[in-house]
């Protein structure tokens, strides 16, 4: 079995989903840290050929807090702007109408927490996709919190029985080829290939 575990991020870049459906089984590691100012809750979308950054509101968020435990800001009205911005900047592009019914759908969905959130647009982007990997969150099956790093990593890949873990180039100096190698697992990292797309 091949594996690949990520933090949850909203509307993530495309070698994110190339990683999903690279992969046997997606683990969101949703009971880790939140990271402040990362990708869990904001993004860029081009906006008169620029990027332009989108941030979802969350209420106390704090990197002492896991990512689970984070809620979305309540009285916000981030979804009407974000859909507005992406309305006027998109509207002209291939595919919009079935895409901005997914994101309408994606935003307005009443959840408490940003990783509710996250983790719902990503199986709902997966399936538009045609991307038929199974997807699961670690906070509700490996119980193994009290590790960390490469051996949280390696725990994980145990549970599953998984031969096979693949991660993006960029956590190259994260992991230990060896000590995959010494627990039977072949550790590999994916390029994402880039599809830029010209302004609208």
């Amino acid at each position: 079995m091949t594996i690949a575990i990520m933090q949850p991020y909203i509307f993530p870049y495309i070698g994110y989903f190339q990683l999903i459906n690279a992969v046997d089984k997606f683990i969101i590691y949703d009971d880790v840290n939140f990271i402040n100012k990362g990708w869990i809750n904001r993004n860029n979308i081009l906006v008169g050929g620029k990027a332009h950054m989108f941030t979802i509101p969350l209420k106390d968020a704090s990197q002492n807090k896991l990512i689970l435990e984070v809620e979305l800001a309540k009285h916000e009205q981030w979804q009407k702007k974000l859909s507005r911005t992406i309305q006027q900047s998109y509207q002209k592009a291939p595919c919009y109408q079935k895409v901005f019914e997914l994101l309408e759908e994606i935003v307005n969905l009443e959840v408490e927490s940003i990783n509710e959130l996250a983790v719902y647009a990503l199986k709902k982007t997966c399936t538009y996709m045609g991307i038929g990997t199974e997807i699961v969150p670690s906070s509700t099956i490996y119980n193994n919190k009290h590790l960390k790093g490469q051996d949280r990593i390696l725990d994980i890949c145990k549970q599953e029985q998984a031969n096979h873990y693949i991660n993006p180039i960029g956590g190259v100096e994260l992991y230990d080829k060896g000590k995959f190698e010494k627990e039977g697992i072949r550790l590999d990292f994916i390029k994402s290939i880039s599809s830029p797309y010209p302004p609208i």
